[in-house]
């Protein structure tokens, strides 16, 4: 008869194959190619550190990281504001709280393509009718077409959609503060700011911790959003990383000189991972 340590063995081994053969191996790949000159197809031959090399050299991949690091940090910010604030209201002993607590959540199952695409329509159209009928300036045209403001639609949709997720991390937080410090806060006259700041903030701050590296990871790894509504447009106004990997490697014949791209890409988050643990943590500690 087999046993409990076997059959256990036995229904991973399925579950790691799989991750094997559709993570880890094409990862190893990757990295192996970036060390090549292969175009995607035909004979490839080694190129050392070449293709690392020339990457800190290109200007379209630079500024790809200039547009990627801006967008993350103010999304990054922004949702967790808000997220903040909606979870504290959301945690009041107000009417229908189950019901409103399910519409914030909306947003997050929504097809990030599907959202984009019909943001893009908005922008496009509606927002720059409304502001003609008004006659706003700055609503009356189309922000997406603009170099300058286009990055700015993304991060209204991004936020739009991020706030969801974070603002469900952030009630499981709040429902782990005891009613009976902030009862004892207003004994001792605390007010709403010093309860938020001496007793909210400081019990939720590993949610803080874990809110903050989650959204930064994704706003970095942005590219469904830009997709569906510029396109990395105009120009390469707002071109990410992650699609610009994609078309060098997939669409332009520079498949090793992306990989390698992506092997950077991946140390960047990585590291800014880890420093933004090492910081937070320590926060939570002091």
């Amino acid at each position: 008869m087999i046993n409990r340590k076997t059959t256990f063995m036995l229904i991973a081994i399925p579950a790691f194959l799989l991750f094997f053969t559709f993570h880890t191996y094409p990862a190893l790949q990757g990295i192996f190619y970036s060390f090549t000159d292969w175009k995607g197809y035909g004979n490839w031959n080694f190129v050392g550190f070449s293709n690392f090399i020339n990457v800190f050299k290109d200007t379209r991949v630079l500024s790809a990281y200039g547009f990627t690091f801006q967008f993350a940090i103010v999304a990054t910010i922004i949702v967790n504001i808000i997220s903040l604030l909606i979870a504290m209201g959301l945690n009041s002993k107000i009417k229908f709280l189950k019901t409103l607590r399910a519409i914030y959540f909306l947003p997050y199952i929504l097809s990030v393509l599907i959202v984009g695409f019909i943001f893009n329509y908005i922008f496009t159209h509606l927002v720059p009718s409304f502001g003609q009928s008004l006659q706003i300036n700055v609503l009356s045209k189309n922000i997406l077409g603009d170099q300058n403001l286009a990055w700015l639609g993304i991060v209204i949709v991004a936020v739009w959609q991020g706030v969801a997720l974070n603002t469900i991390l952030y009630l499981a937080g709040l429902v782990t503060i005891p009613e009976e410090v902030y009862e004892a806060a207003v004994i001792d006259g605390a007010g709403p700011w010093k309860k938020f700041w001496k007793i909210t903030f400081p019990l939720i701050s590993s949610f803080f911790t874990i809110n903050m590296v989650l959204a930064m990871k994704n706003f970095l790894m942005a590219y469904d959003q830009i997709v569906a509504m510029t396109g990395g447009g105009p120009g390469t106004a707002t071109e990410s990383v992650s699609l610009l990997i994609y078309r060098g490697g997939f669409e332009g014949g520079q498949f090793a000189y992306q990989s390698a791209n992506a092997v950077i890409f991946f140390v960047v988050i990585v590291a800014i991972s880890l420093f933004q643990l090492r910081v937070l943590e320590r926060r939570e500690v002091e």
